[in-house]
């Protein structure tokens, strides 16, 4: 199963709270198609806006069941397509996260392959741009570095330092414990006033 158990299935809402820390990518960061999520450490690019080489490199160079995560500047040109997707689902690539934008939303879909990006465009792009790998990049607002485990779904994405990881992950079963048990109280006839202890803190 790997990339931690596939984040234990814990939603990006219940990592971000779990993990204390500043993980949260920009909401503009959404998924390409709805349903899709997203798991895996990241093997990071830094490219250019309007140009995909780098893309193209990182499909041959990423290892399997890694997260491709590209920094493109925001960039509105149609970096990543249907032929870039077949070519990494052939290499075992987990997903796409790029801060820019790419094209062909429905046959992705098809595909099955999820991507995370910041807008879809349909303008073309050139090729020059050879790429650096392996270096921290910063995607949706958030530093990541190579090996951070990435975590998209329809709530969002967030990136989790490699270093921290199992705790995040601890924590996140932890909370998720204390809801079931929350839950299960109210289904008993609790009241969400009550197991708050009132929200005396609400509006403070």
């Amino acid at each position: 199963m790997s990339a931690n158990d596939l984040a234990r299935g814990h939603s990006s809402a219940t990592l971000s709270e779990a993990s204390g820390l500043s993980v949260a990518l920009s909401a503009e960061i959404r998924s390409l198609w709805a349903g899709a999520r997203l798991c895996g450490p990241a093997f990071t690019v830094q490219g250019a806006g309007g140009d995909n080489l780098a893309l193209h490199h990182a499909v041959l160079q990423a290892p399997p069941g890694s997260v491709l995560v590209a920094d493109v500047g925001g960039a509105r040109f149609g970096h990543w397509g249907e032929i870039l997707t077949v070519a990494a689902q052939h290499q075992g690539i987990a997903g796409l996260l790029i801060d820019g934008g790419v094209r062909d939303a429905a046959e992705i879909e098809a595909l099955g392959f999820p991507v995370f990006s910041r807008n879809n465009a349909i303008l073309g792009t050139r090729k020059d741009f050879h790429g650096v790998f392996g270096r921290p990049v910063t995607v949706g607002g958030i530093t990541i570095r190579p090996g951070d485990l990435v975590v998209g779904d329809a709530d969002g994405m967030v990136a989790l330092p490699a270093s921290d990881t199992d705790r995040i992950l601890d924590h996140a079963d932890a909370r998720v414990a204390h809801e079931n048990e929350l839950m299960k109280q109210l289904r008993e006839g609790r009241s969400t006033l009550d197991l708050y202890n009132n929200f005396e803190t609400v509006g403070r």
